[in-house]
């Protein structure tokens, strides 16, 4: 029997009122997933009154999102969107790079993606 393994390690540290916020997603995230992490960002942002967070996503293990999951993903941006001041993507695959562009639509700040860890990390502390 082979086990799928899939959903979201995280990582949150805040400093005042900024707030540096950590996901690594692995194999193709489910409604299941979100409905997990979705409390603990919900959570940790609205501890501040006016945060401003930057975002570390390690997509290297990422397979995808079933369909309701990529609606989840949708409703946490447009929920957090204003928010967010950088969001860099890591991740090995086009289509990742494709997702970080349509990440612009929904939220305030910026979102790159890169294939770099080390410029990845250095992007969001300029």
């Amino acid at each position: 029997m082979n086990d799928v393994t899939h959903g979201f390690s995280i990582g949150i540290e805040r400093v005042n009122s900024d707030i540096f916020l950590s996901l690594k997603a692995k194999g193709t995230l489910t409604h299941q997933d979100y409905l997990a992490i979705t409390p603990i960002i919900d959570s940790a942002l609205s501890e501040v009154k006016h945060p401003k967070v930057n975002v570390f996503i390690d997509g290297i293990e990422l397979d995808g999102w079933e369909a309701r999951a990529a609606w989840d993903d949708l409703k946490l941006g447009l929920k957090h969107g204003n928010e967010f001041e950088k969001i860099a993507i890591y991740g090995n695959k086009g289509w990742q790079e494709f997702a970080g562009k349509v990440a612009k639509w929904f939220i305030h700040g910026e979102s790159k993606y890169f294939e770099d860890k080390a410029e990845a990390l250095a992007w969001l502390t300029e």
